[in-house]
């Protein structure tokens, strides 16, 4: 990010550690979040320097609005692929913790293990398995691919520690 000596746009690590690529939309990178408890994706806006919602201009975001509902219908694409349907949709721009602007759109049901409260900081992330993830990647491919311009992403990651 700018204030971190980048000129160039980059995933914050903890993001990369964290997800897989999916696609890239118009405005932003869309991940899948490596946590099997919940249909997630992380959509990261391809903006240097953005920390907060307004720090994108406003036909930004309007487009960040429409990619958060596509990340939804890839959600829901998830859950049903895995045979646990979607009964709620959140989305959150939180930044406490990695300051790049970037929205959490999970999938949510009542028997989930953090339901009704929020998904951050309940237990451990849970891996999906190797033939769930899969199941999951091409849901959410398939959902994301209706949305114009949507294109591979490219596997940008880091090590795990």
């Amino acid at each position: 990010m700018a204030e971190l000596g980048l000129d160039k746009f980059s995933i914050a690590p903890d993001i990369l550690r964290t997800s897989e690529p999916l696609v890239s939309l118009g405005l932003c990178d869309a991940r899948l979040q490596s946590d099997g408890r919940w249909p997630w994706i992380v959509l990261i806006p391809r903006q240097t320097g953005a920390r907060e919602i307004d720090h994108l201009p406003p036909t930004q975001r309007a487009v960040l609005m429409e990619e958060l509902v596509a990340a939804g219908a890839a959600v829901r694409a998830i859950g049903s692929a895995l045979g646990r349907p979607v009964e709620k949709l959140n989305i959150g721009l939180l930044g406490n913790i990695t300051p790049q602007l970037h929205a959490h759109v999970v999938g949510r049901r009542a028997d989930d293990p953090a339901w009704p409260g929020p998904v951050w900081g309940v237990g451990a992330a849970s891996p999906y398995g190797a033939e769930a993830l899969e199941q999951a990647r091409q849901a959410a491919l398939s959902a994301l691919s209706l949305f114009p311009g949507a294109r591979p992403a490219t596997r940008q990651r880091t090590r795990k520690a």
